[in-house]
């Protein structure tokens, strides 16, 4: 029985390496060059449909800012739809809405982005109105009074407001002792009530330059024709200063970390962290490679190891969860989280030795072979279905070229991913699981707190 789940699993994996494969050939050309100024173009063609994607990322996000002015890049974002030179308040997006397009924007960490989705024929509206963003912004003040408390309003209902995510920000704030992970990106409450409107001008005049940034478009498109576009649009506008930004290192082994929220909650949950690298800053790539695949062999859906030994096994927890972000601009977390099974009167100190028993299984046995095979196809078939839509490839692209990585490693990991051996697994759950990378966070019930 085993022989044949191992051949089935290795058939499953021979069917999504094509697919994989097929995304990264040369169905899809992908053509890179940079402007006079330091923009950075990459186009990656995809010509099943007569649209395209247009995303422009910024190098500027929460990692950045530093005590005091934090939430900086997110109240730019939101203020971008505020109006240029040329351009009345939400106008542009306007424009857009009557193409038929979409659009958006983000902010994370590490970068901030804004995206339109369209016809192919309409690209060279998505560029004219990025480039007058990029370089007539007005930032009218009456617009920021308005706009900040939609987003003190934001971050109530996001944050301060539901029990999760305040303990997520709390958690992050304790795991990254040194860097500037530990910002929320939306911001601490009292940065927000004394932005002001300078602040954000000189925000978007350091780092809103086009040598800071890189445009990535993806769809029914040539390089040829983009590079005409991205000239005409973009290529007058001067470079700006030349920053160095300095990645977000951390301690390796800061120290075992805890803290007990009481939040209002129904149910009690923890939270463990280890500081780990990212791709950018490890030693060895195989390492963080190891680290995603060791993420799914814990969490990866019905027959992954939390689910089947803890919640249903061992009735420990009434879920868990283990998730990894390798593609970061410096070091990383790995996280685990759980709910005890209150039913069954399980307690947070059982569910957290219960997710300690699974990593110390980690460290003294290697996954076998066919749970190593099984785990890759699904991780595996998880980049492909990502990265079928032009806008999946080209949130890949951008993403990796903005935490200072190359587009090139979309078409290369999954070579990477294959060559990990269970052996690599075993290594990486030793050097990265212990207690000196530790934080944990316990949340419980507000009436548990005079328990």
């Amino acid at each position: 029985m085993q022989a044949i789940l191992h051949r089935a699993t290795r058939m499953l994996l021979g069917t999504l390496l094509l697919p994989l494969a097929a995304l990264a050939g040369e169905a899809q050309p992908t053509h890179e060059f940079t402007l006079d100024n330091g923009l950075k173009v990459i186009v990656r063609e995809d010509h099943r449909a007569p649209v395209v994607v247009s995303q422009l990322w910024y190098r500027i996000g929460s990692s950045y800012e530093v005590a005091g002015s934090t939430g900086l890049s997110h109240a730019l974002e939101h203020m971008m739809f505020k109006g240029t030179d040329k351009l009345d308040p939400g106008e542009g997006s306007r424009i857009l809405r009557e193409l038929g397009a979409e659009e958006n924007a983000f902010t994370s960490d590490d970068y901030t982005a804004y995206y339109q989705v369209l016809a192919r024929d309409r690209l060279a509206v998505a560029f004219e109105l990025e480039a007058d963003r990029m370089t007539a912004l007005t930032l009218p003040a009456d617009e920021f009074t308005r706009e900040i408390e939609v987003i003190k309003e934001e971050r109530r209902m996001r944050t301060d407001d539901r029990p999760s995510s305040l303990a997520y920000e709390r958690f992050k704030a304790l795991a990254y002792p040194a860097s500037g992970y530990r910002n929320p990106t939306i911001g601490w409450m009292k940065d927000l009530e004394r932005m002001t409107i300078e602040d954000l001008r000189a925000w978007y005049q350091l780092w809103y330059a086009p040598n800071n940034a890189t445009l990535v478009v993806v769809g029914d498109v040539t390089a040829d024709e983009v590079r005409g576009l991205a000239e005409r649009h973009f290529g007058s506008i001067a470079a700006g200063k030349t920053i160095s930004a300095k990645l977000p290192l951390e301690l390796s082994e800061p120290g075992e970390r805890r803290l007990r929220l009481y939040l209002k909650t129904q149910l009690p949950s923890l939270m463990m962290g280890f500081n780990v690298p990212s791709l950018a800053t490890a030693r060895e790539a195989r390492q963080i490679h190891a680290l995603r695949l060791a993420s799914a062999l814990l969490d990866g859906g019905y027959s992954a190891r939390l689910a089947t030994r803890l919640e249903r096994g061992e009735e420990l927890v009434s879920g868990a969860s283990a998730w990894y972000e390798g593609h970061a601009r410096g070091d990383s977390l790995f996280i685990l989280s759980a709910t005890p099974n209150v039913q069954k009167g399980r307690t947070l100190e059982e569910a957290e030795a219960g997710l300690w028993g699974e990593l110390q299984v980690l460290k003294e046995q290697p996954p076998s072979a066919a749970e190593l095979a099984r785990v890759r196809a699904q991780v595996i078939a998880g980049l492909v279905y990502e990265r079928d839509s032009i806008a999946g490839q080209a949130t890949a692209i951008g993403k990796l070229e903005s935490v200072g990585l190359s587009w090139r490693l979309i078409d290369e990991e999954l070579a990477a991913i294959e060559a990990v051996t269970p052996e690599d697994i075993q290594q990486a759950a030793r050097t990265f699981f212990t207690r000196e990378r530790l934080t944990v966070v316990h949340v419980l019930p507000e009436e548990a707190r005079n328990e």
